[in-house]
């Protein structure tokens, strides 16, 4: 299948669902409160966040499918993938008891939620913690299929799970209650569903009889050499990326959360079209990058460009039209305390989207250490810039923030990437 193919899959299964979100996000506001939709958010980012229990291996997993099949080597595949399954589902289930224990500290103490939302909070985070194995197994389900490049069913089934994080909420909301305990056990059901889809379709790509195959100390050891080193990427990355949230409700109170979250997670949509782009990019240099250098260094150039040139006008149409496109979403009084943040972040979108190719690019070709040190060393400079600003601009200071570091990531990979002879 073709990279361009792949990609319009990609983005098809990332950017769709998000038609529905446009729909049930204003329902869910109204119906359940703005202080209890910020509450779901950081459900979601939760969830999300704890899905680095998969210790890179979902990564790992498309990585070494996809060169032993470039070898040649299918024999190889089903002690590859048990091996990395089993690992995923032991590690899942460890982060899940870990959430499951901070939920009561998160819900009475550390987000700073008004007294009357405690206890549902606290009973939401306990079933959100029943998906955090669910996640990490169904993380490294989805890495064999991109493996495989079967991006048309890996995205087919990312429609699906993306129109239940929306819509399922909202139904519950509409036929049940607008408590928040019930749009959990909604998102909880969406990934079991979610899990048993991805697993036949696994079954099926797979040589016969692959489930007989060995737990291999060598394999798992071959998968957290690469692993390991995406494990110190996934828990930073998006540490950097959800941080924002939880310091503006322990700063500013929970009541605000929604009017960054709410626009933060509109305008991240728009980093759908270089995440597809480069998911399908990913598995096609790790393929190439070690018979025809040449075609992966061009493969990169040639997607850089692409990710610049269609960016750069979505996100100044972003900026100029913030406030207009924020009183049509979600009202004047929304407007008026969210534009700010959507103008500030068109400039942070372009960079990070420019920086989703080199990134992939320097990962593809198994040298996951030095993106794992910059986001160390971002880390250490982002979290004090964070508080910083906020305290100098309020909740505009969280954009202000997200956009420096975003850009000094951009920049570090362009350099990483020259020195790599990409």
């Amino acid at each position: 299948m073709s990279l361009r193919r792949n990609t319009l899959w990609n983005l098809a299964g990332t950017g769709l669902p998000l038609l529905l979100g446009a729909i049930t996000i204003p329902y869910l506001i109204r119906q359940a409160g703005v202080e209890a939709f910020g509450i779901l958010t950081i459900v979601w980012a939760l969830i999300g966040y704890f899905s680095l229990f998969d210790f890179g291996l979902g990564r790992a997993l498309t990585q070494q499918v996809a060169a032993a099949r470039s070898a040649g080597s299918d024999a190889s595949l089903p002690g590859l993938v048990k091996t990395g399954l089993w690992f995923t589902a032991a590690t899942g289930l460890v982060g899940g008891l870990i959430l499951g224990l901070s939920a009561q500290q998160l819900a009475f103490h550390w987000l700073n939620v008004s007294v009357p939302l405690q206890p549902s909070t606290a009973n939401a985070l306990l079933i959100a913690a029943i998906g955090i194995p669910l996640t990490t197994v169904t993380t490294g389900l989805r890495g064999i299929l991109e493996g495989y490049e079967d991006f048309r069913m890996v995205n087919l089934l990312r429609m699906s799970l993306g129109a239940a994080n929306f819509g399922f909420p909202a139904l519950g909301v509409m036929f049940l209650s607008n408590s928040l305990v019930w749009m959990i056990v909604s998102l909880i059901a969406a990934r079991v569903l979610m899990l048993v889809a991805h697993a036949w379709k696994v079954h099926q790509k797979l040589p016969t009889g692959w489930a007989s195959g060995k737990v291999s100390k060598e394999k798992m050891r071959h998968l957290l050499s690469f692993g390991a080193w995406m494990t110190v990427s996934n828990i930073i990355s998006p540490l950097m990326v959800t941080a924002d949230r939880f310091i503006i409700s322990g700063v500013l109170g929970a009541s605000v959360v929604a009017y960054y979250t709410v626009p933060f997670e509109a305008l991240i949509r728009v980093l759908v079209i270089p995440a597809a782009l480069t998911a399908a990019l990913f598995p096609r240099i790790a393929s190439v990058m070690a018979i025809n250098p040449a075609e992966a260094k061009n493969l990169y150039r040639k997607c850089l460009k692409i990710v610049a040139g269609i960016l750069l006008p979505v996100c100044i149409v972003i900026a100029a039209g913030s406030r207009w496109g924020l009183m049509l979403w979600l009202g004047q009084d929304f407007a008026d305390k969210s534009w700010e943040i959507v103008s500030i972040m068109a400039l942070g979108l372009l960079l990070n989207g420019i920086a989703h190719v080199p990134f992939a690019a320097i990962q593809a070709v198994g040298d996951s250490r030095t993106t794992a040190y910059l986001h160390l060393f971002e880390l250490v400079i982002y979290i004090p810039l964070l508080f910083y600003c906020m305290k100098t601009f309020g909740i505009s200071g969280a954009a202000i923030a997200w956009t420096f570091r975003v850009g000094m990531d951009l920049f570090a990979l362009l350099l990483i990437c020259k020195r790599n002879r990409l």
